[in-house]
């Protein structure tokens, strides 16, 4: 097939290379990955009897999404993500849900289990097919957050038994996003002094007794696409556990362009925390704090790799909280 990589999926890749979430740079294999990733369709589309349909664009930051169909005509999506992305970690999660609120998992064969695609199939995920182009973030602001904040509800379960999974923590995530923030911090007092309240906020967030649920990661409007099966359901986890406050504060900062260009901006975000805090019985301080460092750690991560007007965004809405 003729292929090339969307240049969303091409740019996030180059901006890892300057320093991710985590703050680490240099050659994390991601690079290679892409060398190799018109092969790699190939051969997934191979061992699957799949009919390419068309690659997904303008697609995802961390993983190429193609649309195919199976050998009997069902219309699926093959998922393709470098190690950076942790997408065994994400087919852990997807076959935990079992298609609760999420996106599900389809068998790579005839005789396979759903789910379980092979030893060749590190990397790559063969999943239902949802409408790409139609997001909750499409619905009006008050629907969305509505529909979204129901689909997260379902998908905060117990997780597996720790003898049995390897999902990083809440408090492991962060602590390395904060050594990264630290790392980071400038001489511009006003970032220095965001910085400080995030970090001191995440210090007696991950003091308290940590709540065990398996959460999205990186759920967000984008991130809930409408279905047959059922009307929305969440793509994309990047899965953690830890508590529901965590989740949920991504989804608070949600069309933060709107949020800024709004003269009560500030007012609507104390509002929306207030919303969903309570609609999801969530702590509203927790809400809030990790809503702060949430928004702290993109604003400084988009400054370090060459994304100024994110950063002032999200950096200006931190400010509000």
């Amino acid at each position: 097939m003729a292929f090339e990589p969307p240049r969303r999926l091409v740019r996030a890749l180059g901006e890892a290379q300057r320093g991710g979430a985590d703050g680490t740079r240099g050659d994390d294999g991601s690079g290679k990955w892409l060398d190799e990733l018109a092969g790699a369709v190939e051969q997934a589309v191979g061992l699957r009897e799949l009919t390419v349909e068309r690659v997904q664009a303008p697609g995802g930051r961390s993983s190429l999404v193609v649309l195919v169909r199976q050998a009997d005509g069902t219309p699926a999506v093959l998922k393709l993500a470098p190690e950076r992305a942790r997408p065994e970690s994400e087919r852990a999660a997807l076959a935990h849900w079992g298609g609760r609120g999420a996106v599900r998992l389809l068998p790579a064969g005839e005789e396979g289990d759903e789910g379980d695609e092979g030893d060749d199939a590190h990397g790559v995920l063969l999943l239902e097919r949802l409408r790409p182009d139609l997001s909750v973030r499409s619905l009006p602001e008050a629907k969305a957050l509505l529909e979204a904040a129901g689909t997260l509800r379902r998908l905060w379960v117990a997780p597996p038994d720790a003898k049995v999974h390897t999902f990083e923590t809440v408090a492991e995530r962060t602590g390395r996003q904060a050594e990264a923030m630290r790392a980071a911090a400038d001489t511009d007092a006003e970032v220095v002094e965001l910085v400080d309240a995030a970090l001191a906020a995440r210090a007696e967030l991950v003091a308290g007794p940590p709540e065990e649920r398996l959460l999205h990661g990186t759920f967000r409007q984008s991130k809930v696409l409408a279905g047959e099966r059922m009307p929305w359901l969440a793509v994309g986890p990047d899965p953690v556990v830890g508590e529901c406050a965590f989740d949920l504060a991504r989804l608070v900062r949600d069309r933060v362009e709107d949020l800024i260009a709004s003269p009560s901006g500030a007012s609507i975000t104390r509002r929306r925390v207030k919303r969903l805090a309570e609609s999801l019985e969530v702590d509203q301080e927790r809400l809030r704090g990790w809503t702060l460092f949430r928004a702290v750690e993109s604003g400084v991560r988009a400054r370090r790799v060459g994304r100024p007007q994110d950063a002032e965004l999200l950096l200006e809405f931190a400010g509000w909280l």
